[in-house]
Order: C-alpha cells, then structure tokens, then sequence
C-alpha cells in the first residue's frame, strides 16, 4: 500500500476515502439514530437525477448534483412530515423517478461515453484534486453546523416531543438535517457509488450504537471506524485489483458481522456466569 502512494490518483483516492468515512461517520450517526436509512436511501437513487443534469448541461458533477438532491430531499422531508402514512410509498415513486430522468438524459446527452457504472458502484480511483477541494470545503461546513446545532439535533434525534416543548424549531432543524444529509451523500458517490452508499453511511454507526456512551462519541468512532474500512479496502482492492468501492463495503459489512457475533459471545457469557456469581454471593451471606 506504502508503494501506491508514489501514485497521484492513489493519494487522491485515499484522501477522497478518509474525508467520505469522515462526513459519513457524522451524518451515518444522524440516520441510524433517527431510523432515516430508507429517506437516505431515496435521496441516494434520486440523486441519479442530478448526475444526468450535470451530463447533460455540461455542469461540474458535484455542483449539479448537488442542486437536484437537494431539492429531492426536501420533497421528501416534507412528505414524511405531512403523509407519514404513506410516506414510504411516495419516497419510492421519487426514487425511481430520480434513476429514470438521470437515465433518460444521459441517453439524450450528446456524445454521451460516460460509464454506468462508475456510478452505480463508485470510481475513488478516479476523483480529481479539484472535487477534493470541494469535499474539504462542504465537508467543514456539514461539521460547522452540526456543531453549531449540536444540542438541538440531539434533542430532536432522542425526544421529538421534549425538543418541541424545550423551544426547538424541530421542522426547520428537520429540513436542515435532510439538507446535509443531501450533500453528504452526493459527496460519498463518487466514493462507494450510488448503489454502496447507504452501507458506508449507516454500517459503521451501527457497530459503533453498542460501544458509544454518548452521540458525539457515536461520531467520533463511526469516522474512525469507516477510514479504517476505507484504508483496508483500498489496499484490498490495489494488492488484488478489486473494484474499489465494493472492497470498502465488503471490509465494513465483514466487520459489522464480527461486531455482532463477539456481542452474542459477550451475551452468552454474561448470561452463563453472572447466576453463579449470584449463587456465590448468596452462598456467603448465609454462611456468615
């Protein structure tokens, strides 16, 4: 791995991976506490829609879509809000919507050669220095916020009810959550690709919910967690020439099944020998 870095598009690549694990750490947090995964999932496959716009109008990638994602994820903020009911459905219906218009325009792009499937499964290895420099600066921004807003969004993401009676405008806050949820996940496409992005968003939160006492600590070990993942994964993927983004995600998912079987190992010992230390105390108090 230390030789790939003699490579411009390697030291890129790792670069555009830490910041994506980074922004997907504190945003992954938000989802999972909040149960948003299929919003966030949504957002994702409609985002498709803006990667066809910027094809098509020759805009730069991360502007356009950006543009498009967001105002798909506001459709979709406002409709869980009003129609919880059918909230899932209507999502749905925009989901596949957002993929087709993406689609259709890309069809209708003239001289159009661009890869399906950089998109759909990601293409790290080819980020340019300048959408790093973009990813640094949106990147600063979701963290300038969410820090600004810290206790506010803490509150709406354990007690909706407690937030509204402490004087939390909990549907503006709402709508600026899914806002950078938008941005964060048109940055982590270009990473893991449209298809693994809900995995690197919400599978290092997951394993960090059982250790985490706190949500800033959530933060701190999902971001440490997905550069781990990220740094394995490329390596993986140099040393056997393996797509990267799916390496990412399949070192993440590898972990997140470790994660779940030393918990029930845990559980089973916790549960096998805590009674006999029980009978011990009790065994001792009688003697005395």
């Amino acid at each position: 791995m230390i030789e790939a870095m003699q490579f411009e598009f390697m030291r890129n690549a790792l670069i555009a991976g830490l910041l994506a694990s980074i922004i997907c750490g504190i945003m992954g947090t938000f989802v999972v506490v909040n149960r948003i995964v299929f919003l966030s999932g949504g957002i994702a496959h409609a985002a498709y829609g803006g990667i066809g716009l910027a094809f098509y109008f020759g805009w730069p990638f991360l502007l356009g879509t950006i543009g498009f994602s967001l105002a798909s994820a506001m459709v979709m903020a406002a409709i869980t809000l009003t129609a919880k009911h059918r909230a899932d459905s209507i999502i749905g219906v925009i989901w596949a919507l957002g993929m087709a218009f993406g689609i259709i325009l890309m069809d209708l792009t003239p001289g159009y050669n661009v890869d399906l499937m950089s998109y759909l499964f990601g293409s790290i290895l080819s980020v340019p220095r300048s959408d790093l420099w973009i990813m640094v600066g949106l990147g600063f921004l979701i963290t300038a916020l969410v820090a600004i807003y810290y206790q506010n969004l803490l509150a709406m993401s354990y007690d909706e009810e407690f937030a509204r009676i402490r004087g939390v405008p909990v549907k503006t806050l709402y709508f600026l959550l899914i806002g950078m949820l938008a941005v964060a996940i048109v940055l982590v496409i270009q990473v893991v690709g449209l298809i693994l992005v809900i995995a690197l968003l919400t599978i290092p939160p997951l394993i960090m919910e059982k250790y985490a006492k706190s949500l800033f600590q959530m933060m701190i070990g999902s971001s440490l967690a997905g550069s781990l993942f990220t740094i394995i994964g490329l390596w993986l993927s140099y040393t056997c020439n393996l797509t990267s983004g799916a390496s990412i995600i399949m070192v993440s998912g590898i972990a997140y099944f470790i994660s779940l079987l030393i918990n029930r190992i845990l559980i089973i010992f916790k549960t096998r020998y805590k009674p006999d230390a029980g009978k011990i105390e009790n065994s001792s108090s009688h003697s005395l």
